[in-house]
């Protein structure tokens, strides 16, 4: 498996008790996972896991066969490869599109940032936007950028935070379809967190429910939208 989710727990200092209790996944190279469930059911916390932000109480987690975090090793943020989309996107606004999209490209020559953020520009469909500023940009526009930004370092994973959340319905339609293209255009391994079913229908290959810190498995939605009883209660 690309990424393997070990027996993970994860306790807040200020809480008694675990957010995430035993938590297990396996995710295979180029596979899109929704991680669906209500508020506080624990699955924003998973990607502050996978991205460093967080270190679990116990269990591991490994990408392509490098152990990120175990109890004996801890990777830090920004030597595990991963990309983030978060929900407000956090682009910088003093900065333009450009600008924001080379941040990221550390190590790099100044025309091989250039080129890389025409390229990812190109694949968003934002090539003409490149010198504005993210207030001159609309919601779906800024989502883009956010996603140019987190794909031009080639991460071996995408993280992706209720990337649909401040978008209105219409958009959110449309935006999401253009999403799932790109990602797979890519090939990137991706995880993305939502609480709304027709978004992880509409983009996974595979949907995990979670609740009280557990995840339960939901039948490939490639092949079928149902699901026993046992895994209905998990997304009740």
């Amino acid at each position: 498996m690309y990424i393997q989710i070990k027996d993970v727990s994860f306790c807040y200092a200020n809480s008694k008790e675990n957010i995430i209790h035993q938590f297990n996944l396996d995710v295979t190279k180029g596979e899109i996972v929704s991680i669906l469930g209500e508020s506080g059911s624990g699955k924003s916390t998973v990607l502050r896991l996978l991205s460093g932000l967080e270190a679990p109480l116990k269990g591991s987690i490994t990408v392509n066969n490098e152990v990120m975090t175990d109890d004996y090793h801890f990777v830090l943020p920004e030597k595990r490869g991963v990309g983030m989309v978060f929900q407000d996107y956090a682009l910088f606004p003093h900065m333009t599109v450009s600008e924001n999209i080379q941040f990221g490209l550390k190590g790099h020559t100044k025309k091989e940032k250039k080129q890389r953020v025409d390229e990812v520009l190109g694949l968003v469909n934002m090539a003409k936007y490149k010198k504005r500023y993210p207030h001159e940009l609309s919601g779906g526009q800024q989502q883009r950028i956010a996603l140019a930004r987190a794909i031009a370092p080639k991460p071996s994973l995408l993280l992706l935070d209720e990337p649909f959340s401040n978008l209105d319905a219409d958009l959110q339609i449309r935006i999401r379809n253009e999403l799932k293209d790109i990602i797979k255009k890519t090939g990137i391994t991706s995880i993305f967190v939502t609480h709304d079913r027709r978004d992880a229908r509409a983009i996974a290959d595979r949907i995990i429910t979670m609740r009280d810190g557990a995840a339960y498995e939901w039948e490939s939605i490639c092949t079928t939208h149902t699901v026993d009883k046992k895994r209905l209660e998990a997304i009740k």
